[in-house]
């Protein structure tokens, strides 16, 4: 599991908690890598791997280096699944990941909730909600959203679309474009990861960076004349990463905690 974090000393334990407990649930133990920069991560039996840079993309490609290396297993019988430092996974989780890897998926694209949080006002979630939300159609939504929160990938695909790029925001969006179009891929909503409601990321073009969007939107348009809450409400806007590395024999790893960045 490689977390991408800066800064998220307050979020991580319950991050790491959360992919513990779908560790345990998981018919295959996996491999375990973060990526951050604090000491809470090895409390919680995380491994430390230290970077010097802050960009979310080499970090989290550092993590699944070192992930692929712990494992010890050949590319096209491992899965890595990635999430973020701010976000809980669901228990069955990485069960979901393995379940789509088994029946031969090569990719697996997930959507997200956002948690509550004071500064996501009905303002901002409603348009949020319209956007992320548009045109799902019930329990079999193919849905068009890429999520570094909630993305899985067999790891020979990984390799030749060359891994997540060396970039400071939307690694995610790049390395799902890099696979050719033969990839074997699902976007499924059936398990999603609870990510922070916070309006301040913590990358300035972050998934945070679409609700504060919103929340300014929101501002602007209530102090137009004759503007209401009604009318922010209804706006809309567009816009808007720790990753598993799944070995197929049950040895297991320690956590690998890569930062900071």
């Amino acid at each position: 599991m490689a977390v991408p974090a800066h800064d998220e000393a307050a979020s991580l334990p319950a991050a790491l908690d959360s992919i513990h407990r779908a560790r345990n649930l998981a018919p295959l133990p996996p491999c375990t890598v973060v990526v951050a920069a604090y000491a809470t991560a090895a409390r919680h039996g995380a491994n430390v791997v230290e970077v010097s840079h802050r960009m979310a993309g080499a970090s989290r490609a550092a993590a699944v280096a070192r992930a692929l290396r712990t494992c010890g297993t050949r590319p096209e019988e491992t899965w890595i699944a990635t999430t973020d430092a701010d976000c809980r996974v669901p228990p069955d989780w990485l069960a979901h990941h393995l379940c789509h890897a088994l029946r031969g998926r090569q990719r697996l694209l997930g959507t997200v909730r956002i948690a509550p949080h004071p500064s996501l006002v009905p303002p901002v979630r409603a348009p949020h909600d319209a956007h992320c939300f548009a045109g799902r159609d019930g329990p079999g939504w193919v849905h068009p959203h890429v999520h570094g929160a909630n993305l899985g990938i067999r790891a020979d695909t990984h390799l030749r679309a060359g891994g997540f790029p060396a970039v400071p925001y939307g690694e995610d969006h790049a390395f799902v474009a890099a696979p050719p179009s033969t990839t074997r891929a699902r976007r499924t909503d059936a398990c999603p990861v609870t990510a922070s409601g916070r309006t301040a990321p913590r990358a300035p073009h972050g998934f945070g960076a679409f609700p504060r969007a919103l929340g300014e939107l929101a501002e602007d348009v209530e102090t137009e004349p004759g503007s209401s809450r009604r009318a922010a409400r209804t706006s809309g806007t567009t816009g808007v990463r720790p990753a598993v590395a799944w070995p197929a024999s049950p040895a297991r790893a320690s956590p690998v905690f890569v930062g900071p960045w």
